[in-house]
């Protein structure tokens, strides 16, 4: 399933987390790398297939997951 056209979720690949397209990098740690202080350029500098495009396509993702949690 793409989720946007950036964000793929397959069973098949990574046992169904959320990844970027084409790649077997999961949005987890792109936010994860994110979170512990890593900028866009250190990311785009260890991850060459990665695009800025494919940062921001993985925190939307995140805001939008959040937006949809239910809390009980």
């Amino acid at each position: 399933m793409v989720i946007n056209d950036r964000i793929v979720v397959d069973p098949r690949i990574m046992l169904g987390k959320p990844v970027i397209k084409g790649t077997r990098i999961p949005v987890e740690l792109v936010l994860r790398k994110l979170g512990e202080g890593a900028t866009e350029r250190d990311l785009l500098d260890a991850y060459p297939n990665l695009t800025a495009a494919d940062l921001r396509a993985a925190m939307t993702y995140a805001a939008d997951a959040l937006a949809h949690e239910e809390n009980i």
